[in-house]
């Protein structure tokens, strides 16, 4: 597979990926994907701001997370997001722990 076709598979997968998370699955809180796979759309926000950035495209953070969630992050949240619960919060505790000691 030539490099352009790769990445155009790849894009066509991070799209679906997006359409899944938001259109599909908007009930699904960051929280709990944190929990269960270690990233959120909070991650890829920063990983699509982190890709502009390394070919000199400067994205604010709010610029970058309007992109992903497709609206500005305040409306996501308040359509979205709930009130997460203490089990919630040393879950990720947790899973916060071990993605920072992955990442060193």
């Amino acid at each position: 597979m030539d490099d352009t076709t790769r990445t155009e598979i790849e894009a066509a997968t991070f799209r679906a990926l997006m359409h899944h998370l938001l259109d599909k699955r908007p009930d699904v809180q960051n929280i709990d994907l944190m929990n269960m796979a270690g990233f959120c759309r909070n991650c890829l926000s920063r990983w699509y701001q982190e890709a502009a950035a390394e070919r000199g495209i400067a994205l604010s953070k709010d610029e970058a997370r309007a992109i992903v969630y497709g609206m500005p992050y305040e409306d996501w949240r308040a359509r979205h997001q709930t009130e997460s619960t203490p089990e919630q919060q040393a879950a990720f505790a947790e899973a916060f722990r071990r993605n920072v000691g992955d990442a060193g």
